[in-house]
This record gives structure tokens, C-alpha cells and sequence, in this order.
């Protein structure tokens, strides 16, 4: 799997490396990291550019292979800085480092398609529709409906870019054939750089089995370029943390206001009401109820305990039936017993 994050991220007008501006707490990148490692591929190859060693730093303990693209020549050179220590027989899945909100299961079938087997001479694309695809290379298919070869918008003329079918940049292919065919890459387009978009017309040339996959919800491929899109995201991954909540039963007050930020636990029939913030790892049980406007990180709360309006919580773990607050908070590494009262 080579994942590609060396990009700087100038619409963001920020001195930090894209890949690390914060969605739900975090880095872009630890989203894609943490869907790449549920995916169990047998090495994650990370290639990083800008800020190089700001990113290799912040995850200085992460199991990946590091490769450095110093100059931003394309995605074409970005994968090939990769390469060289991926097997040919391997099969390659290529991720982006601001493409946080892919879902495994896309994956998984982009995986299964016949021509992502490793033992098969073939390429296989995840594609999306969208009714405005302004910026975005566009899938050119021949009469048959086969994908011939993919444009991007500054090379595209009217005719295509009146397709409305996207290429989303993620793909499969044999990483024997994609060393041979990056090796192919010219640069001749409008931007001068070496496209990875173009492999698809050398696997069509030389025949290879060709597939694409269509994403059915264009959110997981929203890609964070400025500040705007950034907010975006942030608010596409908490609509789906919050349904996640309610399928397991919890009572959101209001579900767009409340912010998650990590991994959470509940029991049954908690209650969570407005401009609450969970951070970090988070676990309650059954029947707690949490007052608006509460901030809680990793912390461990008991069944039937009640936070009343404005608590803060920081490494803390609260007993059974306990009542804490209004505006009560709590230093990290307190520890209270059963039914307890702090007011």
C-alpha cells in the first residue's frame, strides 16, 4: 500500500504540512493510516515531501516505510519514490494522505474485483459521479463503455469536461507493471508534472483487464485542499460518529451539536445533551447522562452517573451513580468511588 502525503497544501495557508491539519482532533493522516491498517496489507509505504520531518516525527512510532519525494514532480514520481521497495509480485493500493474518509468496505470490494489480483495483468479504478465535477480528471470511456484513459480538468476540452464521471485517484495495480509503466511517464500537460492518471492508457495499450468501481457516497472521497473543505470533513465525520451513537441506542439531544474526537463506548440508554465534546477514548456505561456543554477525554464514567451542565473531565474515572457538578472539573488522574457527589 503506498499512501501519498508529501503534497504542501498552499490553499490551506498554513506553515503546517497538509496531512497533519487536525480533523476530529487528529491528523488527517492517522485517518488513512488507521483505515490502511484495518485493510492488514503487508507494508504501508508513506511518501512525504513537504515538511518531511514534521510528519515523520508526529508519527515517529507508526509501523510504515518512509519515502521522500524532495521535489513535487506529480503523483506518477510521488508512487514511483515508493516502489523500489515493493515486491513486483505485489499488488499496490494507492491512498491519499487528505483523503480521510474513505470507508474499508470500499476498499475491500475495489480489492476483490478480479483485476486487483495480484497474479492479473490488470488495473482497477474507484470512480465517482458528481453533476459539477469542476476540477476533477474525468474517466474517458470508448463506445463499448471501456475507461480508455483519464483527463485532467486543464488538459480536458469542452467535450470532456462535460463528463460527469471523476477519477478519485484511488487504484490497484500490479506493482511489477506500475514500476514499468512510471517508468513510461512525460510530462506533457498543462501542469508539467508526471501523472499517475496516466498508467491507465498504457494498461489499456498493452491490453490488461480494466475495472472500475464507483463510490456510492462521494463524501468518502472529499479530498482536504483549503480550510473550507477541511470543515467539511469535520462535519461529514461527525455526522457519521453521531449515527454510529444512535444505531447503539444513545439519546443525542441534538445531534449536530455534539463533537467526537476519538473512540467511544456506551452502554445502554445514555443521554447526551448540546455542545457536548468527547476527546480522546471515552467509556459510558449504562444510563449515564451527560449535561450540555460538558468537555470529557479519556476518561471512564460508571452507569447511572449524571453530569450536569459545563463539567470538564481529563483522565478521569467516575463510579456508579454518581452526580457530578454544575461547572465541576476535574484534574486528570481522579479516580471517584460509587456514588459520589460533587457539586
Amino acid at each position: 500500500m503506498v499512501i501519498l502525503a508529501a503534497g504542501q497544501g498552499k490553499r490551506m495557508v498554513s506553515d503546517l504540512p497538509k496531512v497533519l491539519a487536525p480533523l476530529a482532533g487528529e491528523p488527517l493522516l492517522s485517518h488513512v493510516l488507521a483505515l490502511a491498517h484495518e485493510l492488514k496489507p503487508d507494508s504501508i509505504h508513506v511518501v512525504v515531501g513537504f515538511g518531511a520531518d514534521r510528519v515523520r516525527e508526529r508519527f515517529r512510532d507508526a509501523p510504515v516505510r518512509w519515502a521522500l519525494q524532495s521535489e513535487q514532480l506529480g503523483t506518477g514520481h510521488a508512487v514511483s519514490m515508493a516502489l523500489p521497495d515493493i515486491p513486483d509480485a505485489h499488488r499496490v493500493l494507492v491512498l491519499y494522505g487528505d483523503v480521510p474518509l474513505l470507508r474499508s468496505e470500499t476498499l475491500q470490494s475495489l480489492l476483490a474485483a478480479p483485476t486487483s489480483r495480484p497474479s492479473t495483468r490488470g488495473f482497477t479504478l474507484l470512480t465517482a459521479r458528481f453533476a459539477n465535477p469542476f476540477g476533477y480528471g474525468r474517466i474517458v470511456r470508448n463506445s463499448a463503455g471501456q475507461p480508455q484513459r483519464i483527463v485532467e480538468e486543464a488538459d480536458a476540452g469542452a467535450r470532456e469536461r462535460r463528463i460527469q464521471e471523476i477519477n478519485t485517484g484511488v487504484m490497484v495495480a500490479n506493482a511489477g507493471q506500475l514500476k514499468r509503466w512510471l517508468r513510461a511517464l512525460k510530462p506533457r500537460n498543462a501542469q508539467g508534472e508526471y501523472y499517475l492518471t496516466d498508467a491507465l492508457a498504457m494498461a489499456v495499450r498493452e491490453k490488461c483487464a480494466i475495472a472500475t468501481l464507483e463510490a456510492t457516497d462521494n463524501c468518502e472521497i472529499m479530498g482536504v485542499n483549503d480550510r473550507a473543505q477541511l470543515a467539511d470533513a469535520e462535519r461529514e465525520y461527525r455526522r457519521r460518529r453521531t449515527q454510529e451513537l444512535m444505531a447503539q441506542g444513545v439519546i443525542l439531544i441534538d445531534p449536530s451539536r455534539i463533537d467526537i474526537r476519538g473512540p467511544v463506548i456506551v452502554g445502554r440508554d445514555v443521554l447526551i445533551d448540546v455542545d457536548v465534546v468527547l476527546q480522546g477514548a471515552v467509556t459510558l456505561g449504562d444510563r449515564v447522562r451527560i449535561g450540555p456543554g460538558c468537555v470529557i477525554q479519556d476518561s471512564v464514567i460508571g452507569e447511572e452517573t449524571e453530569l450536569h451542565s459545563h463539567c470538564v473531565l481529563q483522565r478521569t474515572s467516575i463510579g456508579r451513580k454518581c452526580v457530578i457538578g454544575p461547572l465541576v472539573r476535574l484534574e486528570p488522574g481522579i479516580q471517584l468511588p460509587d456514588e459520589t457527589k460533587r457539586t
